[in-house]
């Protein structure tokens, strides 16, 4: 019997298959970036070109994608005029990273919009969304915080669904993080009656809502970058919004943040209306805390 050496491809047969392979991956690469351009894309479209403002109130807006090069995030942030001549704005994440996150992201955004329009209380603006989210049975949902001011009163009512607590600080020395009752997140759970915080604004200062990709990362705890963010707040309340957002997503590059981070300031005056007085909210620790419509919020 004899043996046969088995065929050893030469160096172009090598070179051949090498690159076969080179041009698959490639291709594959190329697929999965263009994917993630067209959702950058599309995010960069669903997020405000501009946030409204008013005599007294400033806003200004930071976002951040993801750093895990490949993966979408469903951050936003938005601001918006109502009825009233109020001012409402949320801010949210989606659970997901990649295209259907991102579309997710649109439809939440444009919910909250259409029900703000024609419901002042951001507990029943959520609500409402809520069941809105559910009925298109999608397997993802959002947390959300939804403000609205209203300048006649210099009064901030806000609602919260399972999202990032906001921080803030006023220009005569006070600040906290506004870790008050909320609801789950918005795609979740039916029924939910979300607890509205009141307070007005009587001192100047700075609110700031954020994600949890600001403020969290791999090993860093999200109390640290809440404390390092009230540190920032409490050094420029009542200031310039915009140095204040870029200061704060700075705080995103400090954690080693993998995920997408979408930062909102709110900087006030300080509101002087007849009903500023005699009421509470003259800062965070007197805000009051008010149940749904319909009794009282699910924690």
């Amino acid at each position: 019997m004899t043996w046969r050496r088995p065929h050893r491809p030469d160096s172009a047969d090598l070179l051949s298959v090498l690159g076969q392979l080179t041009a698959r991956a490639r291709e594959g690469a190329e697929l999965q970036q263009a994917r993630v351009q067209l959702a950058e894309a599309l995010q960069r479209e669903l997020l405000p070109a501009s946030l409204p403002a008013l005599p007294g109130l400033r806003a200004a807006a930071r976002y951040a994608p993801a750093r895990r090069g490949l993966d979408i995030g469903g951050d936003w942030y938005d601001g918006f005029r109502v009825p009233g001549g109020a001012l409402a704005f949320s801010i949210g994440d989606v659970q997901g990273h990649d295209v259907a996150a991102t579309a997710f992201m649109g439809q939440v955004r444009v919910c909250l919009r259409a029900v703000g329009a024609v419901v002042t209380d951001p507990g029943e603006v959520l609500g409402k969304a809520n069941e809105v989210l559910l009925a298109m049975d999608s397997e993802l949902f959002a947390t959300c915080t939804l403000l609205r001011f209203d300048p006649h009163t210099g009064e901030l009512a806000s609602a919260r669904a399972g999202h990032v607590p906001s921080v803030w600080a006023t220009a005569d020395g006070r600040y906290g993080i506004a870790e008050y009752d909320g609801g789950p997140p918005l795609g979740t759970v039916p029924d939910v009656r979300y607890a509205v915080t009141r307070r007005r604004l009587v001192e100047a200062g700075s609110i700031v809502l954020l994600t949890d990709g600001v403020v969290e990362g791999p090993s860093f705890p999200i109390d640290e970058g809440l404390d390092r963010v009230l540190h920032l707040v409490r050094g420029a309340a009542g200031g310039d919004p915009d140095e204040l957002a870029a200061d704060v997503m700075k705080v995103a590059d400090s954690t080693g943040h993998a995920d997408d981070a979408a930062v909102l300031v709110l900087s006030h005056d300080g509101h002087d209306g007849p009903d500023s007085s005699d009421g509470p909210g003259s800062g965070e620790p007197d805000a009051r805390v008010t149940p749904g419509p319909e009794g009282p919020a699910v924690v």
